[in-house]
């Protein structure tokens, strides 16, 4: 088979990666701005906006910190039920755009607000309002930039592809990794306290104009434009999402738990607020071991995306979190070691499974809803199993090593997350394949009628 015949070859037209681009350039600026407010609340929130607890009890500050990472997550399902709604009636280029505004204003209104010793109890309120929004923007981008990225992909490739604005992610928390310890790094620990860290909060305001100038050019997916043309487009989708694929929800969030709960903890806030505060590490060399665990996270997840393609959805996920459940326990114990080295090979060998079960994911999803109600789909099952996974994993495990004094019992939440979610995909039929666009997917639901039409006839004529 030549390769030009073999859709799994071919070369990518201009098209193919314009739209590869935009999901990769929006999503890594939505992302970084998300990743900046959870870095920023390892090392900053603390002091700065729960000052008054933090004077009694340090770690209930910075617990509280973390938790104002968490409570976001409680508002993306609004956030997807919105962008699902818009993306499912007015198209999934709209719900690019309006998520990328949003977030882009929250993240830069942080950047200006005032600490608790300016404006006392408003400063948290506030703080905890902007992440609030930012959490609503996150809960509809996602979804929108996954069906872009696979609705345009040829069949074969539709794990490559759906990888792309996966990579946005680890890209996101690499590029808000790196800018915050260059300032950490340029400035002294007084001038990085007092405002060095609100100019990575300020830079996201360049950042949506770049992003909003590339994704402007992306033409609508060809899934929405049949729906479009054929007046398909579901008047009420998610009544008739929770009517029809209420389990497909279900498990597509368990799926998504485990790795949202390995993500957010190791590669972000937890281990880099534990390690600094715990064993004395700086600040610098542990957002330097974030962002390069970011870079080997994009290489796993676009690994993870092209075995999918290979082996299929399933298979690909049971060992990502086959891995992750071997390795949680130890992985945690060297971090509780203090040992750089220890520490840096620790979580570099975890971005493997966080990788694998990552990279397949926006393919899986396009593929386990139907074209007139999927982003709305695939939008609330990411909302939900960020809620279940990664909202308060940081506090959980600030939580457990508080009370177990054993850094180890965070490596047994993080095996049992993994169990929970590999369950889940064993539970889903194997997606690959699956067939995306309105002509298609009629064509599917033809075939058991006809074959169910020709046994009746056969029994007719006995």
């Amino acid at each position: 088979m030549t390769t030009l015949s073999n859709p799994a070859k071919r070369p990518l037209t201009r098209d193919q990666r314009r739209v590869l681009g935009a999901t990769l350039v929006g999503t890594t600026v939505e992302w970084y701005d998300f990743f900046i407010y959870a870095n920023a609340a390892a090392i900053i929130f603390a002091s700065q906006y729960f000052a008054p607890v933090g004077e009694e009890n340090p770690q209930l500050a910075q617990l509280l910190a973390y938790a104002s990472v968490g409570i976001s997550f409680l508002f993306r399902p609004l956030g997807a039920v919105l962008a699902g709604w818009i993306g499912d009636k007015y198209g999934r280029r709209m719900v690019l755009m309006v998520t990328l505004g949003l977030m882009g204003v929250a993240t830069t209104l942080i950047g200006f607000l005032p600490t608790y010793a300016t404006i006392g109890v408003w400063a948290p309120v506030m703080l905890i309002v902007l992440r609030i929004l930012q959490g609503v923007s996150a809960g509809g981008e996602w979804g929108g930039a996954a069906l872009m990225a696979v609705e345009h992909a040829p069949t074969p490739r539709r794990g490559l592809f759906g990888a792309y604005p996966q990579i946005g992610v680890p890209l996101g928390m690499l590029l808000a990794s790196a800018i915050l310890g260059l300032f950490s790094l340029i400035l002294t620990p007084e001038q990085f306290q007092a405002w060095g860290w609100r100019v990575p909060f300020l830079v996201s305001f360049v950042l949506i104009f770049v992003g909003y100038y590339i994704r402007r050019k992306v033409a609508e997916t060809p899934v929405f434009q049949e729906l479009r043309a054929n007046a398909a487009q579901s008047k009420t989708p998610l009544r008739q999402l929770f009517q029809d694929d209420w389990k497909t929800i279900i498990k597509a969030a368990l799926s998504f738990a485990g790795n949202n709960a390995a993500g957010y903890m190791v590669t972000g806030g937890f281990v880099l607020g534990y390690v600094t505060t715990t064993h004395g590490v700086s600040q610098t060399s542990m957002l330097t071991l974030v962002s390069v665990a970011a870079a080997c996270w994009i290489v796993s997840t676009l690994f993870g995306g092209v075995l999918s393609d290979r082996i299929g959805r399933r298979p690909t996920y049971l060992i990502g979190f086959g891995f992750q459940l071997v390795w949680a326990i130890p992985m945690f114990l060297m971090i509780g070691t203090g040992n750089m080295f220890l520490i840096i090979f620790a979580v570099l060998v975890f971005t493997l499974p966080i990788g694998l079960t990552y990279g397949p994911q926006s393919a899986m999803y396009s593929e386990m809803f139907p074209s007139r109600t999927r982003l709305s789909g695939v939008s609330i099952s990411y909302a939900l199993g960020a809620i279940l996974g990664g909202a308060f994993a940081p506090t959980i495990a600030q939580s457990l090593v508080g009370s177990t004094g054993w850094i180890g019992s965070v490596g047994v939440y993080l095996a049992i997350m993994a169990v929970v979610s590999g369950i889940a995909v064993l539970t889903i039929k194997e997606p690959r394949g699956t067939p995306l666009t309105p002509e298609q997917e009629a064509a599917q639901n033809e075939q058991p009628n006809l074959v169910s039409n020709a046994e009746h006839q056969k029994t007719a004529m006995l």
